[in-house]
């Protein structure tokens, strides 16, 4: 039976049902076609026919478009951070004639003015993400684009004794929210969504990015802290729910206490530049921290910059302290 038109009773919105195909393949189709225009339904209708053809005769490469590959690949519970720009401006296009120049082109019309960084974050990797989880679907080719340049400059990162300037000079919760990220690792989406068991000394991490989940251990210092935390009725245990919403309170607590300016973020590259410097390995670190050795040595890893280090291969102690750069907590400037 032919795709007919119809309407429920009562209502005045034209619905479709009926079945296509080849005989002995035949499918059955049904939905709305979302208006109460009997001539714009059966328009509705003849294009849906065509594109079922088309793609039995073609393939579902034939017809398959940028949108729909992304709903596919929304339904299936995958990342979506990013997606929605990326995905208004290749709803359309059949994802067969998406180049890898395509892409390129979209994140600098998208986001011209943001490094590249952000452009192969906010852009490329979405779009490639997408359209690589439809041919491994079979309903595609897979697709490679090269990455923007990207410059790479070394992150501040925060040590024990900035962290407890700082906790002088924030809140409760927003001290605590730094001293767990320093001493457990995690990003600052994670510390805020983490499931915390104080009694057991660990909390559950959730890697945002990619679905992934860890369990931290808290040492006692952390464990004291977050105890000691008041109650707010309503709000989570740090206070805050998104990570945005921290940055004025941050900032100004960074003031008060006069020391260097550093993100949220740098509390995670304290903990696991101090793991390093203090003699643990790279691939237990990587374990630790969530990152591979490879990303923990480009992005983490801070060289100690001291040529008087060489002593200690003949057991010579070092008599002056060794300047960190970005670990000294006093305000060297901005990060």
């Amino acid at each position: 039976m032919p795709l007919k038109l119809y309407r429920r009773k009562g209502s005045n919105v034209w619905n479709f049902q009926g079945t296509v195909g080849p005989d002995g393949k035949r499918e059955r189709l049904r939905g709305s076609c979302r208006t109460t225009d009997k001539a714009v339904a059966a328009r509705q209708v003849a294009e849906i026919e065509q594109r079922y053809w088309k793609g039995h005769f073609d393939g579902p490469e034939a017809i398959l478009t940028f949108g729909e590959a992304a709903r596919m690949y929304r339904a299936v519970g995958k990342s979506t951070r990013f997606l929605d720009p990326v995905e208004d401006y290749l709803r359309h296009t059949l994802v067969k004639d998406i180049t890898a120049g395509m892409i390129r082109q979209m994140a600098m019309d998208l986001f011209g003015k943001c490094s590249g960084t952000s452009r192969n974050r906010m852009a490329i990797v979405p779009a490639q993400a997408v359209i690589n989880y439809a041919a491994a679907s079979k309903l595609c080719q897979t697709i490679r684009v090269e990455r923007f340049e990207v410059e790479t400059k070394e992150k501040g990162f925060a040590t024990l004794e900035w962290v407890q300037a700082f906790q002088k000079h924030a809140s409760p919760q927003l001290g605590a929210f730094a001293l767990f990220m320093f001493l457990t690792g995690a990003r600052p989406t994670e510390a805020l969504e983490a499931e915390i068991d104080i009694p057991g000394a660990t909390a559950l991490l959730r890697e945002s990015k990619i679905g992934h989940e860890r369990r931290a251990h808290l040492p006692a210092m952390l464990v004291a802290a977050l105890a000691n935390l008041p109650e707010i009725p309503g709000r989570p245990l740090f206070f805050y729910r998104v990570r945005d919403c921290t940055r004025p309170a941050w900032n100004a607590a960074i003031e008060r206490a006069g020391i260097q300016r550093l993100t949220p973020h740098c509390c995670r590259h304290g903990f696991i530049t101090g793991l390093l410097r203090r003699g643990v390995d790279v691939k237990t670190v990587s374990w630790l921290g969530d990152v591979s050795p490879a990303t923990l040595l480009k992005t983490y890893a801070h060289a100690i910059k001291d040529r008087r280090l060489t002593d200690v291969l003949t057991d010579t102690l070092l008599t002056q302290p060794i300047n960190e750069g970005a670990g000294n907590p006093r305000k060297t400037g901005t990060t």
